[in-house]
Protein backbone atom coordinates (compact mmCIF):
# COMPACT_ATOMS: atom_id res chain seq x y z
CA UNK A 1 0.00 0.00 0.00
CA UNK A 2 2.62 2.59 1.15
CA UNK A 3 4.44 1.81 -1.83
CA UNK A 4 1.23 2.16 -4.00
CA UNK A 5 1.10 5.72 -2.45
CA UNK A 6 4.91 6.48 -3.12
CA UNK A 7 3.94 5.69 -6.90
CA UNK A 8 1.07 8.00 -6.75
CA UNK A 9 2.65 10.56 -5.68
CA UNK A 10 6.01 10.04 -7.77
CA UNK A 11 3.43 10.15 -10.87
CA UNK A 12 1.60 13.35 -9.81
CA UNK A 13 5.46 14.62 -8.95
CA UNK A 14 6.24 14.45 -12.68
CA UNK A 15 3.20 15.22 -14.41
CA UNK A 16 3.15 18.30 -12.52
CA UNK A 17 6.80 19.09 -13.22
CA UNK A 18 6.06 18.52 -17.33
CA UNK A 19 3.33 21.18 -16.63
CA UNK A 20 5.12 23.76 -14.50
CA UNK A 21 8.33 24.48 -16.49
CA UNK A 22 9.73 28.07 -18.03
CA UNK A 23 8.21 28.09 -21.46
CA UNK A 24 5.66 25.63 -20.95
CA UNK A 25 2.10 25.89 -22.24
CA UNK A 26 -0.30 28.03 -20.39
CA UNK A 27 2.72 28.93 -18.12
CA UNK A 28 3.14 32.64 -16.64
CA UNK A 29 6.60 33.98 -15.64
CA UNK A 30 6.90 37.05 -12.33
CA UNK A 31 9.60 38.73 -11.69
CA UNK A 32 9.00 40.57 -8.20
CA UNK A 33 11.17 43.23 -6.71
CA UNK A 34 10.29 43.90 -2.96
CA UNK A 35 13.85 45.65 -2.22
CA UNK A 36 13.11 48.10 -5.23
CA UNK A 37 8.99 49.14 -3.70
CA UNK A 38 9.74 48.94 0.23
CA UNK A 39 13.64 49.42 0.34
CA UNK A 40 14.23 49.16 3.99
CA UNK A 41 11.09 47.72 5.54
CA UNK A 42 11.36 44.93 2.07
CA UNK A 43 10.55 41.29 3.77
CA UNK A 44 11.80 38.47 2.66
CA UNK A 45 10.37 35.82 -0.03
CA UNK A 46 9.40 32.31 1.18
CA UNK A 47 7.03 29.78 1.73
CA UNK A 48 5.22 31.76 3.29
CA UNK A 49 4.58 34.58 0.58
CA UNK A 50 4.41 31.63 -2.17
CA UNK A 51 1.43 30.17 -0.32
CA UNK A 52 -0.02 34.02 -0.45
CA UNK A 53 0.72 34.18 -3.66
CA UNK A 54 -0.89 30.57 -5.01
CA UNK A 55 -4.12 32.01 -2.80
CA UNK A 56 -4.22 35.02 -4.56
CA UNK A 57 -4.19 33.42 -7.63
CA UNK A 58 -7.21 30.64 -7.07
CA UNK A 59 -8.81 33.56 -5.26
CA UNK A 60 -8.32 35.42 -8.90
CA UNK A 61 -9.68 32.36 -10.60
CA UNK A 62 -12.97 31.39 -8.42
CA UNK A 63 -13.68 35.38 -8.18
CA UNK A 64 -12.88 35.67 -12.61
CA UNK A 65 -15.66 32.20 -12.67
CA UNK A 66 -18.50 31.84 -10.13
CA UNK A 67 -18.80 28.03 -10.99
CA UNK A 68 -14.73 27.61 -11.22
CA UNK A 69 -13.62 24.98 -8.09
CA UNK A 70 -9.90 26.36 -8.35
CA UNK A 71 -8.11 25.48 -4.85
CA UNK A 72 -4.79 26.58 -3.77
CA UNK A 73 -3.22 23.22 -4.62
CA UNK A 74 -4.10 23.41 -8.54
CA UNK A 75 -1.54 26.67 -8.90
CA UNK A 76 1.81 25.34 -9.39
CA UNK A 77 4.99 27.09 -8.74
CA UNK A 78 8.44 26.17 -10.38
CA UNK A 79 11.86 27.46 -10.81
CA UNK A 80 11.83 29.99 -8.25
CA UNK A 81 15.04 31.94 -8.01
CA UNK A 82 16.87 34.07 -5.06
CA UNK A 83 16.10 37.16 -7.01
CA UNK A 84 12.24 36.54 -6.49
CA UNK A 85 11.45 35.58 -10.46
CA UNK A 86 9.77 31.89 -11.03
CA UNK A 87 6.66 30.35 -13.17
CA UNK A 88 3.24 29.11 -12.29
CA UNK A 89 0.69 27.47 -13.72
CA UNK A 90 -3.01 26.67 -13.00
CA UNK A 91 -3.91 23.31 -13.25
CA UNK A 92 -7.66 22.05 -14.06
CA UNK A 93 -9.32 20.92 -10.72
CA UNK A 94 -11.71 18.53 -12.79
CA UNK A 95 -8.91 16.34 -14.25
CA UNK A 96 -5.61 17.77 -12.19
CA UNK A 97 -2.94 16.52 -15.06
CA UNK A 98 -4.11 19.78 -17.54
CA UNK A 99 -3.54 22.94 -16.94
CA UNK A 100 -6.54 25.96 -17.37
CA UNK A 101 -6.43 28.04 -20.90
CA UNK A 102 -3.22 30.74 -20.27
CA UNK A 103 -6.21 33.43 -21.67
CA UNK A 104 -8.67 32.00 -18.80
CA UNK A 105 -5.40 32.76 -16.35
CA UNK A 106 -4.42 36.00 -17.65
CA UNK A 107 -8.37 37.11 -17.87
CA UNK A 108 -8.52 36.48 -14.11
CA UNK A 109 -5.06 38.09 -13.09
CA UNK A 110 -6.01 41.26 -14.66
CA UNK A 111 -9.30 41.47 -13.42
CA UNK A 112 -8.16 40.56 -9.88
CA UNK A 113 -4.56 42.97 -10.07
CA UNK A 114 -5.12 45.62 -7.81
CA UNK A 115 -5.91 43.31 -5.29
CA UNK A 116 -2.95 41.11 -5.93
CA UNK A 117 -0.31 43.82 -5.81
CA UNK A 118 -2.00 45.30 -2.45
CA UNK A 119 -1.55 41.68 -1.08
CA UNK A 120 2.09 41.93 -1.71
CA UNK A 121 2.19 46.23 -0.80
CA UNK A 122 3.68 45.79 -4.60
CA UNK A 123 2.31 48.12 -7.90
CA UNK A 124 2.12 46.82 -11.52
CA UNK A 125 6.29 47.91 -12.05
CA UNK A 126 7.23 45.50 -9.16
CA UNK A 127 4.99 42.52 -9.50
CA UNK A 128 4.89 42.02 -12.47
CA UNK A 129 3.51 39.24 -14.92
CA UNK A 130 5.95 39.53 -18.05
CA UNK A 131 2.82 37.99 -20.62
CA UNK A 132 -0.01 40.02 -18.37
CA UNK A 133 -0.30 43.70 -19.97
CA UNK A 134 -0.85 46.09 -16.52
CA UNK A 135 -4.08 47.33 -16.09
CA UNK A 136 -4.93 50.64 -16.46
CA UNK A 137 -5.38 52.52 -13.12
CA UNK A 138 -8.79 53.37 -12.38
CA UNK A 139 -9.62 57.77 -13.05
CA UNK A 140 -9.25 59.85 -9.93
CA UNK A 141 -12.11 61.42 -9.00
CA UNK A 142 -12.01 64.97 -8.07
CA UNK A 143 -12.57 65.45 -4.40
CA UNK A 144 -15.13 68.55 -5.03
CA UNK A 145 -17.62 67.36 -6.90
CA UNK A 146 -17.86 69.09 -10.56
CA UNK A 147 -21.52 70.54 -9.58
CA UNK A 148 -19.71 72.54 -7.14
CA UNK A 149 -16.86 73.35 -9.18
CA UNK A 150 -18.97 75.23 -11.68
CA UNK A 151 -20.96 76.43 -9.04
CA UNK A 152 -18.33 78.21 -7.84
CA UNK A 153 -17.14 79.74 -10.86
CA UNK A 154 -20.49 81.31 -11.90
CA UNK A 155 -20.67 82.77 -8.74
CA UNK A 156 -17.48 84.37 -8.80
CA UNK A 157 -18.24 85.73 -12.45
CA UNK A 158 -21.65 87.08 -11.01
CA UNK A 159 -19.88 88.81 -8.56
CA UNK A 160 -17.30 90.15 -10.70
CA UNK A 161 -20.05 91.35 -12.63
CA UNK A 162 -21.72 93.03 -9.65
CA UNK A 163 -18.46 94.97 -8.37
CA UNK A 164 -17.86 95.86 -12.91
CA UNK A 165 -21.01 97.89 -12.75
CA UNK A 166 -20.93 99.30 -9.61
CA UNK A 167 -17.39 100.70 -10.48
CA UNK A 168 -18.31 101.81 -13.54
CA UNK A 169 -21.59 103.61 -12.15
CA UNK A 170 -19.33 105.45 -9.52
CA UNK A 171 -16.97 106.23 -12.17
CA UNK A 172 -19.74 107.50 -14.71
CA UNK A 173 -21.21 109.82 -11.86
CA UNK A 174 -17.76 111.16 -10.84
CA UNK A 175 -17.04 112.16 -14.40
CA UNK A 176 -20.74 113.47 -14.76
CA UNK A 177 -20.02 115.91 -11.38
CA UNK A 178 -16.63 116.95 -12.85
CA UNK A 179 -18.14 118.17 -16.28
CA UNK A 180 -20.62 120.10 -14.44
CA UNK A 181 -18.25 121.67 -12.51
CA UNK A 182 -16.20 122.31 -15.32
CA UNK A 183 -19.23 123.94 -17.33
CA UNK A 184 -19.98 126.44 -14.30
CA UNK A 185 -16.91 127.87 -14.45
CA UNK A 186 -16.37 127.81 -17.89
CA UNK A 187 -19.75 130.27 -17.50
CA UNK A 188 -18.79 132.51 -14.52
CA UNK A 189 -16.05 133.33 -17.00
CA UNK A 190 -17.68 134.67 -20.10
CA UNK A 191 -20.76 135.87 -18.18
CA UNK A 192 -21.05 139.93 -18.47
CA UNK A 193 -21.88 141.81 -15.39
CA UNK A 194 -24.84 144.25 -15.10
CA UNK A 195 -24.82 147.46 -13.79
CA UNK A 196 -27.96 149.45 -13.16
CA UNK A 197 -29.58 146.90 -15.55
CA UNK A 198 -27.34 147.94 -18.13
CA UNK A 199 -24.92 144.90 -19.49
CA UNK A 200 -21.31 145.80 -19.56
CA UNK A 201 -17.88 144.26 -19.84
CA UNK A 202 -16.15 144.06 -17.28
CA UNK A 203 -13.38 146.73 -16.36
CA UNK A 204 -9.66 146.18 -17.08
CA UNK A 205 -8.06 147.74 -14.40
CA UNK A 206 -4.68 147.68 -15.90
CA UNK A 207 -5.25 149.07 -19.30
CA UNK A 208 -7.70 151.64 -17.56
CA UNK A 209 -11.11 153.04 -19.30
CA UNK A 210 -11.99 155.94 -21.31
CA UNK A 211 -14.96 158.12 -20.10
CA UNK A 212 -16.69 159.30 -23.64
CA UNK A 213 -17.70 162.62 -21.77
CA UNK A 214 -14.33 163.59 -21.30
CA UNK A 215 -13.64 162.58 -24.88
CA UNK A 216 -16.04 164.73 -26.45
CA UNK A 217 -15.07 167.90 -24.34
CA UNK A 218 -11.36 167.50 -25.56
CA UNK A 219 -12.33 167.79 -28.79
CA UNK A 220 -14.19 171.11 -28.32
CA UNK A 221 -11.53 172.85 -26.93
CA UNK A 222 -8.69 173.90 -29.10
CA UNK A 223 -5.26 173.47 -27.60
CA UNK A 224 -3.12 176.68 -27.30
Amino acid sequence: MLRALLLVFSVVAIAHAELCKPDAQNAFKVRISIKTALGDNAYAWDANEEYLFKAMVAFAMRRYSSKSTTQISNVLLCNVTDRVSFWFVVTDSSKNVTTVPGSEVEAAIRMNRNRINNAFLLSDKTLQFLKITSTLSPPVEPSTPVWLIVFGVVLCLIVAGIIFLVVSGIQKHKKKNKEATERENLEEKVEVTLENGIPCEALDLKAGHINGVFAADDDRFTSL
